[in-house]
């Protein structure tokens, strides 16, 4: 018997019906009551900003915003609709994100505005403000137009172009945006040796308008890169305005689906025409250097001449101005005009993570000439004159380097200003596999292989085609140059745009992603796991800065294990290199940022979350929906899994920021258990004829198997109240609960088609690995909106035995299976059992468990300590032993069991010597 857990209905009884509700432009605030009568209290919805201070400049913004159940609710018909209150309070629009299992809504996303910003603006129930510069779509056949404000953007159905033009006035800012691709034949040159590049450039084939205002407007172009009678890389791109806003926001996805070994991206870039009508005395660029400097000239300047113009003529280009009339200048300045050089062409390069160069030519075949440079520059480029111009932005500009700004022809009829995502001044991208691996043609071989290096290989398996990057851009159609200042909180809004967001204390109070809470130091015990969690935490952070862990494929990602003889993580070592999300890194990150609301770490989890779903997972090909295990390349090792692909490791950030690319992402996964055949990830293992799956099954685990596969189906039945999402979800739970020996089976034949599990489940079989990919966190989150009662039986009676001493395993199962590890961070399956039974014992037990026998000893041996001379490449803080596996899941365990047994712990760590 099967309980859905709602407080008034059941959770939309078809998917037609849901989406008739998810199209619902309003929404109502109800104090509406619980099953027991009291109602369900909604703190004040507070919108804050994510790094405190309000920005200086904002281009509006999206956040997702959780209720407690049967706070809020879809109106039947004619409704109050969300406002925002405070100073300056701007527009906002409404729409529903998930629901809870009684129909009321769970998360809702609201697009704010831009406009002026107040410190903080409180949602609250009531007609919105009045949309100033409303965004408005109009669609035909061949074009869609999106107006805001003064700004008419035209975007084609189908062709080259993802934007046509944007107008002002009647008057052409900017034109003809599309996508370059850049393919080369080899890596590069040997020394007498040539290679051939081809271009290529977007052709979009689908349109889609997913929203169309009045504050925000949505448009999804899907497409190809086309030429040299070839498509391929295929594109989706993602154009969103906002009301107030003269920039759209542009979020860029490509697929590789090339041959590693033939084809090598030279060059990725987004570009766009300018039409230039001022002098080229009028005419000006604008680069982001380094902090919240500004590099700004005239095509033609007038400064630093050997004649003075005179004052007002200085200071007016300098500020980007139009020049007075040049009747009031001085006469030897206004002779000699025509022999002032006018700069065509203008490039800036970051070549690395450390720094970058800014040179400038007067004309294509003319020697280009030497600017300046710096470290890190913010990304952002500008070409125009006094009566307009654009500006062209790229997000993580350093952190992904080597990318590049170029302005082209400024001194023409018509400029070109260029993003590149990857630039053609560095190595084409190499995307073979790393080593030539020879002799490894037999299963022992490669059994070697993996107990030496930790690495698995099979030929074949090890490619790059079908991963995936995503990136993010702004382009600005301006009616005038910027002021340096302005250009500066441009430029800042690339490299960190203003988030809203809101308190922990706001999230926690709806109950949503389980078990945790909010920081809490107010006793001893809890004081010393804070400080400890806040110190790994801050050594990622250094660990991502000081090992430069930084490049178009790598940034996001962190490494798997340390190598204390070489002061380095162990980045050539097999499985020991790159993390690919191995034991829910991604997760230690975004709960940590829920308990604390820091901006830094929601920052990394960010790029950790752009990274892992893209470059570790394949998004085409025979590995499609899945991911592949920690190794040297992202995609190197041969075990592709599920664990990896996991939407759990995407659903925090989507529900926070209503991200539609993550929402993608998560919905690529909902069937990608019909090829779990294809995938065995226990293929090097020796067969088990007694295990084996009946024909159109295979033998699942509940844990690293199906467990990574239920986020997708959770979020799909939030999302969109998809009942057959919760039914394979359910289908699961029962077949597993009904087995003979449940969840101690651990696996057992699944049947994609239906989501059950089969087979008698007669054999015990334990494995450290069945909790930590995010199926302890997903049970919190179902068994709190389903309940099946066999399955929450046989997850509880786990959960206790999991870490139980040998004889008490032994008294209940009759042996002792083995294959049981990672005491301390599995201790929070004891937490859940003693929490969900009300076990005080079994609550000691989890944190004798999580401190073990050497806990002080071990922070002591493992406390960071400075390395530098001769003995590492560069000074930096190492903490010696580390290990991410370790981190995470130690994180993951000390968040957890705080928040379910949390009031034992002053009382354990005294007992264990650790508190006076």
């Amino acid at each position: 018997m099967t309980t859905f857990i709602t407080s008034r209905r059941q959770f939309m009884q078809s998917a037609a019906s849901a989406a008739v509700l998810s199209t619902l432009p309003s929404l109502a605030l109800a104090a509406t009551a619980n099953d027991g009568g009291k109602p369900q209290p909604v703190a004040d919805t507070v919108l804050r900003w994510l790094d405190g201070a309000a920005p200086a400049r904002f281009d509006g913004a999206t956040l997702g915003v959780p209720w407690p159940r049967g706070a809020l609710r879809v109106p039947a018909k004619g409704a109050l609709q969300l406002r925002l209150a405070g100073a300056n309070a701007p527009a906002v629009q409404s729409w529903p994100l998930a629901y809870w299992p009684d129909g009321s809504l769970k998360w809702t996303a609201h697009a704010v505005a831009a406009g002026s910003a107040a410190e903080a603006w409180r949602l609250e129930a009531g007609a919105p403000a009045a949309v100033s510069g409303a965004v408005a779509v109009r669609q035909t056949t061949a074009l869609i137009t999106v107006t805001v404000g003064p700004t008419v953007w035209t975007i084609p159905t189908s062709g080259e172009h993802l934007i046509a033009s944007a107008t002002r006035g009647g008057r052409t800012i900017v034109q003809d945006v599309k996508l370059l691709a850049l393919r080369q034949d080899g890596p590069e040159p040997d020394e007498t040796g040539t290679v051939t590049r081809q271009r290529y450039t977007s052709r979009v084939e689908q349109v889609t308008v997913e929203q169309s205002g009045p504050v925000r407007a949505t448009l999804k172009l899907d497409g190809k890169h086309s030429g040299n009678g070839r498509d391929w890389l295929p594109f989706s791109v993602r154009l969103y305005f906002y009301a107030g806003a003269e920039n759209v926001r542009i979020v860029h996805t490509f697929i590789f689906d090339g041959n590693a070994k033939q084809d090598f991206i030279a060059g990725l870039a987004m570009t766009a025409r300018v039409p230039m009508t001022d002098p080229a005395y009028d005419r000006h660029i604008r680069y982001a250097g380094e902090g919240i400097g500004v590099w700004g000239e005239a095509v033609r300047p007038v400064t630093g001449l050997r004649r003075d113009p005179g004052e007002a003529y200085r200071a007016a280009q300098v500020a980007g101005q139009a020049l007075p009339p040049l009747a009031g200048m001085a006469k030897p300045v206004q002779d000699g005009m025509q022999w002032i050089p006018q700069w065509n062409d203008f490039s800036l390069t970051q070549l690395s993570a450390d720094g970058f160069i800014l040179r400038k030519r007067t004309a294509a075949g003319q020697a280009w000439i030497d600017v300046n440079g710096g470290t890190c520059s913010k990304g952002l480029a500008y070409v125009g004159g006094a009566a307009g111009g654009v500006a062209l932005g790229l997000r993580d500009f350093w952190q992904r380097a080597t990318t590049r700004l170029d302005v082209r022809n400024a001194a023409g009829d018509m400029a070109d200003i260029t993003a590149w995502l990857y630039s053609p001044s560095a190595p084409a991208l190499d995307m073979r596999p790393y080593r030539a691996v020879n002799g490894m043609d037999t299963h022992d071989k490669q059994i070697a292989g993996l107990n030496i290096i930790y690495e698995d290989y099979e030929e074949g398996w090890d490619s790059a085609t079908g991963v995936a990057r995503t990136s993010e851009l702004q382009l600005w159609a301006l009616s005038a140059t910027p002021s340096h200042d302005a250009f500066s909180h441009m430029a800042e809004q690339v490299a960190n745009p203003a988030r809203l967001v809101l308190a922990p204390e706001r999230i926690h109070q709806c109950a949503v992603f389980g078990d945790w809470d909010v920081v809490d130091t107010g006793t001893p015990g809890r004081r010393l796991l804070e400080d400890k969690l806040s110190a790994q935490l801050d050594q990622y952070l250094r660990e991502v800065e000081q090992h430069r862990w930084y490049g178009f494929w790598n940034y996001g990602d962190v490494m798997h294990a340390y190598d204390n003889d070489r002061h380095m993580w162990r980045y050539d070592i097999g499985g020991y290199a790159w993390d690919n999300s191995e034991l829910s890194t991604d997760l230690w990150l975004w709960y940590s940022y829920l308990r604390t609301g820091r901006a830094d770490l929601f920052r990394m989890a960010e790029a950790m979350t752009r990274h892992t779903g893209e470059v570790d997972v394949y998004h085409l090909g025979p590995f499609k929906g899945f991911g592949t295990r920690h190794g040297v390349q992202h995609w190197s090792d041969s075990s592709k899994q599920p664990r990896v692909s996991n939407a759990a490791y995407r659903r925090i950030y989507y529900f926070l920021t209503a991200d539609e690319r993550a929402g993608d992402l998560m919905r690529e996964l909902l069937d990608s258990d019909a090829d779990l055949h294809k995938v065995d990830i226990s293929r090097k293992l020796a067969p088990n004829a007694a295990r084996a799956a009946p024909d159109g099954m295979i033998n699942a685990s509940f844990g690293t198997v199906w467990g990574s596969l239920i986020a997708a189906w959770l979020a799909e039945w939030e999302r969109t109240g998809d009942t057959r999402w919760r039914d394979k979800i359910v289908n699961g739970m029962q077949t597993i609960g009904g087995l003979k020996r449940g969840w101690f089976a651990s696996a057992a034949p699944y049947d994609a088609k239906t989501g059950k599990f089969g087979g008698a489940g007669d054999y015990f079989q334990f494995s450290n690995l069945n909790g930590v990919f995010g199926v302890v966190e997903m049970n919190s989150e179902l068994l709190a909106l389903v309940d099946v009662p066999a399955y929450r039986k046989t997850w509880l009676a786990y959960c206790r035995a999991y870490n139980a001493p040998k004889e008490d395993l032994v008294a209940l199962l009759g042996r002792d299976p083995g294959g049981r590890g990672m005491t301390n961070t599995n201790s929070r399956m004891t937490a859940y059992a003693a929490y969900h039974e009300r076990d005080r014992a079994l609550a000691l037990r989890t944190w004798r468990e999580f401190f073990g026998n050497d806990f002080a000893r071990n922070a002591a041996r493992d406390a960071p300590r400075r390395i530098d001379g001769t003995a590492t490449l560069r000074p930096l803080n190492e903490q010696p032993n580390i290990s991410t596996n370790g981190s995470a899941q130690w994180g993951l365990a000390a968040i957890q069991n705080m928040a379910l047994v949390g009031d034992s712990l002053d009382e354990a760590a005294r007992a264990a010597g650790l508190l006076r």
